[in-house]
């Protein structure tokens, strides 16, 4: 499942990425509002949770805006405020849940699953492409009676390209999305997981091929017969 993490607090947001990708979730991070606000209204997020408190577009005004253009997914606010009447105006403005500083991870978690679970009860957490399904919420992709279970960062590379089809996405933005602006990696881990993918893509009969852009980067295309 794919989450949007608005928090400008840098260390804290590392601190919550990182358990929020042991807990098998995709993590975009961004540090002020109106990154957050772009990276909503740009891509499908299973849930986005929305610090206050952010330089730019603070917190509340990002979280009216998606609500004015009709982007329902599921918000947790998350802030320093604890006072009733901040959690109340952020519910009111259209919130689905709230979390006041300091808390428990275990918190967190139970809350994103909690609110989750209820948009998958209307929209299913399958992504599907020609015969190529990909299980959100197990992180398992099916081909007809074939399985094959992702790890984190297969199945984030995958939906990417699932999310763009036929669109070229370069290597850097796969580093930077995946493994964050300040990682150590090389750009040709990306290489190495594509790599991998493209077996299994191979592997469990997939009519969808990933195809190489010498010095641009990769596509999802469907293999032509």
């Amino acid at each position: 499942m794919r989450l949007l993490l608005a928090e400008d607090e840098v260390n804290l947001s590392k601190a919550l990425a990182t358990i929020l990708k042991h807990n098998n979730y995709s993590v975009d991070q961004v540090y002020d509002g109106n990154d957050a606000y772009d990276y909503a209204t740009i891509n499908d997020y299973d849930g986005i949770i929305l610090d206050i408190m952010m330089p730019g577009m603070d917190g509340m005004e990002v979280l009216k805006r998606l609500r004015k253009e009709n982007i329902h997914t599921p918000i947790i606010m998350l802030t320093a405020k604890g006072e009733t009447e901040d959690k109340i105006a952020g519910l009111n403005a259209g919130a689905d849940d709230y979390l006041s500083k300091p808390f428990d991870t275990k918190e967190l978690i139970a809350r994103i699953r909690s609110i989750t679970r209820r948009k998958s009860e209307f929209k299913p957490n399958i992504l599907e492409i020609g015969n190529l399904q990909l299980n959100k919420e197990t992180s398992e992709l099916i081909c007809g009676e074939n399985v094959i279970h992702l790890t984190n960062k297969e199945f984030q590379m995958l939906e990417m390209l699932m999310l763009n089809p036929n669109i070229l996405i370069r290597s850097e933005l796969f580093l930077e999305k995946i493994w964050g602006l300040d990682t150590d990696s090389e750009i040709n881990v990306v290489w190495t997981y594509i790599s991998t993918l493209r077996k299994r893509l191979s592997q469990i009969g997939s009519d969808y091929m990933i195809k190489a852009t010498r010095g641009a980067g990769y596509s999802l295309s469907k293999i032509e017969e």
